[in-house]
């Protein structure tokens, strides 16, 4: 056999091994694919195919008879303030802002004790300042105002319950602990959904120190 001839061969052979290994490969990966979908199938915690992992991502199509579809992501699709609306009257509460808040508290039924707020964050929170004369019910220790803050819902027609706003939930919590557990009348319940954030920033009245303290913090912290 001439040089080129065995080349020839050589060549043959090279490339006919390389096929046979592909699909030796692709059989094992084939293989392997088979037993790991039905080991998933098999197992208690295996995973959900038709599960969305991810809810975050999921999109919503919209159109109209006079624009082109579009595609809006569901967290978009509406604004931070009326999700968190949404959520809380699905769960039977009531959510109000500053300017309700603040007829509330220049309302004379205040001063006679028909309307009170109750501040939600912890004792160091209130000391530094809340809304003037609101009752301190710290949702992670209730046992340490329960009874007092009870007492003062029972005859009172409207209750505010605030926290310190934005993502902070211990009002949404201690709302519901009240209703459920203390059996305050949910309809006389107002979640103040901007908080003592909000209050601050619009620059409202400010109380520290105790319950009905008299002493007055300076708005704008100075």
């Amino acid at each position: 056999m001439t040089a080129p001839d065995l080349s020839g061969s050589l060549a043959r052979l090279v490339k006919a091994s390389a096929k046979s290994t592909l699909r030796e490969g692709l059989i094992i990966a084939l293989a392997g694919a088979v037993l790991a979908f039905a080991a998933n199938a098999l197992s208690p915690k295996g995973l959900d195919l038709k599960r969305n992992y991810f809810p975050g991502d999921e999109l919503v199509v919209s159109s109209s008879s006079n624009a082109r579809p579009t595609i809006t992501s569901l967290t978009n699709a509406l604004p931070a303030e009326d999700n968190l609306a949404a959520r809380l009257k699905a769960k039977g509460l009531q959510p109000v802002g500053a300017a309700e808040i603040r007829k509330l508290f220049d309302d004379i039924r205040y001063q006679q004790g028909s309307v009170i707020f109750i501040d939600v964050r912890s004792d160091h929170e209130y000391q530094e300042g809340h809304i003037p004369g609101a009752y301190h019910f710290d949702y992670y220790y209730p046992q340490n105002d329960m009874g007092p803050v009870v007492a003062a819902c029972q005859p009172a027609e409207q209750i505010v319950v605030y926290c310190g706003g934005g993502k902070c939930d211990a009002s949404e919590q201690a709302s519901l602990m009240l209703r459920d557990n203390a059996g305050i009348p949910g309809n006389k319940l107002l979640l103040y959904t901007g908080g003592m954030t909000e209050w601050k920033e619009k620059s409202f009245p400010v109380e520290t120190g105790p319950r009905n303290s008299g002493k007055m913090a300076d708005p704008h912290g100075k």
